[in-house]
């Protein structure tokens, strides 16, 4: 919201400086995001009367213009504007004057003739992005006038960044309420008399959607004088609230909304048939709306028609085919209350956002539509003429939102605040707000659930001496304050009219109690601190992507996401099933900003299996590229690869304790592949027979559409499935000497080095103390599609030294069963 301070103090005008002001809305919750001036800094310029205007000797583009500007002589200007012209009143920058951008003005001579000055546009001034010709002003303007004084652009503009709960201060008029009642000031309002009709031309209505459109005020104005231009204050006005001035009939619209705060549309009468018909669009009807788009309607989306279809999105935007022209002589002239939950999320999706839909999604007085169209009514008739008919409503007073009506305790108010205002300062504050207060002996409940007016009648008899603190009012809510539905947001209000700076500090006292964790749960903070220390930094991504960015992450992609009702936008449009998409966006971000090393984690939560069976998992993802080490001098270059990442994720799972339970393996069926990661390189996660994720290289075809390198390593675990880590526990040491064996054998190169290990250690027994695989070879010296693996096995005894025999037999063993069961064989 924003509007300028003079606008606001003409309503109440607190004895506060602008910054003041300002400090004092933000701590009443009214942040104040911006103070700024409505006009940039200039000096020098007067308004002007043009008295005469002659073409240029030698330029064709050129005027030499007489102005008067209030002193002994008028000034000689030359203007290459084309609408200047004799009887104007204009903006004029006399020798000596410095426009904005430090622009000085001096004598000069244009093709030769003599230049005492500028004529200057809106733009020059810095009052207009840009414009077309010069600024004209007011007829009545008084000429030698300095133009900064009275157009009193010394002004500064004001913008509030409100909380969506706070529609109601979604005008001047609001925010003049809230500036009135921190100060302890009357407010001036304009005067809303009712416009008497000057005709009896009646506009049918039609409420066929009564819960979506419970109030519609329409009238006919005709005879509007369609060369009538917007006075000078208006256009100011709304210029220095951020809209640009377009025509009267749209300006004292948009004028009306920053005043009031209600939204209105003008129709062209012309271009209407039949009577006004508020109702739901019908399925594949279509609309072509002001901003020259065309867009197919949803069947819940609000709409108002006429006989041909509809005319405009209803609280959103008008249709271009009933829009108001530069030859529009009649209109029809409309004023609605729109239920906030049947516009919420209608612009959005449609890629709309406008200053009506805002306010309606947020919630609009349904009480102020009739102080609202008489108030356009005037304002239009003073600036454009025209004879207004009479008031036509459609009302369902039943389907209107009924102001909240709750039990306030002051025990209560006591326990949330931590002061005890006395009843005057409570009845005071609120009155001042607007609410209707009437004592109530009522008892309320004393848990945080008791905020609507409930609780049983108590008798003086069984009354106890502490209930007495329960008594209180029962307040009703104005119209305008949707966000006031439970107890606390009254105590809400009182405290932040009383001063939240002004509650004293005190510091609460209650019994601790603290729970230890479980000792061998998996601890996030710790795998945290592990990554860190690895290199790593966290990264925080939304939990919402769009649905192509979650289908090529998603391990399981024939399932269907949880998609958002109300998106923020369609790349953002359903709940990740996946934290790597959110981690890859973070990682191209940083590669495009000449980052090649980038290592990167997050935590969080996935959706999984869809709306119907909706699981929230837990999980820890990483996401890393580029070298192993930063660039130095005592190691060569190395892309960071599959171990390296392994190696990563293994000291982050060393916590649990079961890391000799950790396997990597691929899918049961080829099906089951993730369709995210290399086929070639990449391993589903097993953590005794739980799965818990996945690790690998990001799939080359995937890796080229995202524009990233091919070495992109990724891993995602499921947190859940970690369970509870084993409890470290005391191994006595052997007295005895440990024996180590070497063991190469040749197995197919398909078969991973774990369903080895698992054969060795289920063969050797008890006496194998460590298996340690220190090589693997692929070459002319053994069989095409073969490998060899050398590891050593570690035997030693607990109660003996072990002869040769015990070892060679545990040796004999395992290599058997490696042949029996893999088909190994053993190499010399």
């Amino acid at each position: 919201m924003r509007f300028s301070e003079s606008w606001l103090r003409e309503w109440v005008n607190p004895p506060l400086a602008a910054q003041a002001l300002c400090d004092q809305l933000s701590m009443a919750g009214l942040e104040v995001d911006a103070l700024e001036p409505v006009a940039p800094v200039f000096s020098g310029v007067a308004v002007g009367a043009v008295m005469a205007v002659e073409p240029h000797p030698d330029a064709t583009k050129l005027r030499v213009c007489r102005v008067d500007v209030g002193e002994e002589e008028p000034l000689q200007i030359v203007c290459g504007a084309a609408n200047v012209a004799a009887g104007q009143r204009v903006p004029v920058a006399r020798i000596g004057a410095v426009l904005p951008g430090d622009f000085k003005i001096k004598k000069a001579k244009l093709r030769g003739v003599a230049s005492q000055g500028m004529i200057c546009s809106a733009s020059e001034l810095g009052l207009a992005e840009r414009s077309e010709g010069i600024m004209t002003l007011p007829g009545d303007a008084p000429v030698g006038e300095d133009l900064r004084a009275w157009l009193a652009l010394d002004d500064q503009a004001i913008e509030l960044d409100l909380t969506p709960d706070r529609s109601d201060c979604l005008s001047v008029a609001g925010v003049a309420r809230e500036v009135g009642v921190l100060n302890r000031l009357s407010v001036t309002e304009p005067a809303a008399t009712p416009v008497a009709p000057a005709h009896d031309d009646r506009y049918s209505v039609q409420l066929a959607a009564p819960a979506a459109c419970p109030r519609y005020l329409c009238r006919i104005i005709r005879e509007l004088d369609p060369s009538a231009e917007t006075p000078l204050w208006m256009t100011e006005r709304l210029r220095r609230s951020g809209l640009r001035p377009i025509s009267p009939m749209v300006d004292v619209t948009n004028y009306v909304l920053l005043e009031l705060g209600q939204p209105l549309h003008a129709f062209d009468l012309e271009k209407l048939e039949g009577p006004i018909q508020v109702r739901l669009s019908q399925s594949g009807e279509r609309l072509a709306l002001l901003n020259d788009e065309a867009v197919e309607l949803d069947d819940d989306t609000l709409v108002i028609a006429d006989s041909n279809g509809p005319v405009a999105m209803a609280g959103v935007m008008g249709g271009a085919a009933s829009a108001v022209s530069e030859t529009t002589r009649d209109i029809l002239l409309e004023s609605a209350f729109f239920a906030p939950e049947a516009i919420a999320g209608r612009a959005r999706r449609y890629g709309l956002h406008t200053d009506s839909s805002h306010r309606f999604e947020r919630g609009v007085d349904p009480m102020l539509q009739q102080r609202a169209i008489e108030r356009a009514t005037a304002l239009l008739l003073s600036i454009a003429g025209g004879r207004p008919g009479p008031v036509v409503e459609a009302c369902s007073e039943g389907d209107l939102p009924q102001p909240a009506s709750l039990l306030l305790r002051r025990t209560r108010i006591r326990q949330v605040l931590g002061i005890a205002p006395d009843d005057a300062q409570v009845v005071d504050i609120l009155s001042r707000l607007g609410m209707a207060l009437e004592p109530s002996l009522e008892r309320g409940r004393d848990d945080d659930a008791g905020e609507h007016s409930a609780g049983a009648k108590g008798t003086n008899e069984n009354r106890a001496r502490d209930d007495v603190g329960a008594e209180g009012w029962q307040v009703t809510a104005p119209s305008q304050r949707f966000d006031i539905q439970r107890e606390v947001d009254l105590i809400a209000e009182i405290g932040r009219i009383y001063g939240y700076n002004a509650i004293p500090v005190t510091h609460a006292r209650s019994a601790a109690f603290t729970r230890a964790p479980q000792e061998m749960a998996f601890d996030l903070q710790l795998a945290r601190r592990t990554l860190v220390a690895r290199g790593y930094f966290e990264a925080i991504t939304y939990s919402f992507v769009s649905p192509e960015q979650n289908g090529s992450f998603d391990p399981r992609p024939s399932s269907a996401p949880l998609s958002l009702a109300n998106p923020l936008s369609a790349e953002l449009s359903v709940m990740r099933s996946s934290l790597w998409p959110g981690l890859i966006q973070v990682m191209r971000q940083n590669l495009a900003r000449q980052q090649p090393r980038v290592r990167l984690f997050e935590t969080g939560l996935r959706f999984l299996d869809g709306a119907e069976n909706l699981r929230q998992s837990p999980s820890l993802a990483g996401a890393v590229v580029g070298p192993v080490l930063a660039e130095q001098w005592g190691a060569a270059r190395r892309l960071v690869d599959f171990f390296d990442l392994k190696a990563d994720l293994e000291a982050v799972l060393t916590q649990t304790g079961r890391l000799d339970a950790l396997r990597l393996g691929p899918p049961a069926t080829e099906s089951d592949a993730h369709p995210a990661l290399h086929p070639g390189q990449s391993a589903e996660l097993w953590l005794g027979e739980q799965s818990i994720g996945w690790i690998g290289t990001l799939h080359p075809l995937l890796a080229r559409r995202l524009e990233l390198p091919n070495e992109v390593q990724l891993f995602e675990i499921d947190l859940a499935a970690l369970g509870v880590g084993e409890r470290p526990a005391f191994e006595p040491l052997s007295r005895f000497p440990s024996i180590r064996r070497d063991l190469a054998i040749v197995v197919p190169a398909t078969l991973p080095f774990e369903r080895v290990r698992q054969t060795v250690m289920a063969s050797a027994g008890d006496l194998l103390k460590q298996l340690i695989l220190f090589d693997q070879y692929q070459g002319d010296k053994i069989e095409a599609d073969h490998k060899s693996l050398a590891f050593g096995l570690i035997l030693q005894a607990s109660s003996q030294t072990l002869i040769d025999a015990e070892v060679d037999a545990v040796v004999q063993a395992v290599v058997e069963r490696l042949e029996q069961e893999l088909g190994a064989k053993r190499r010399t």
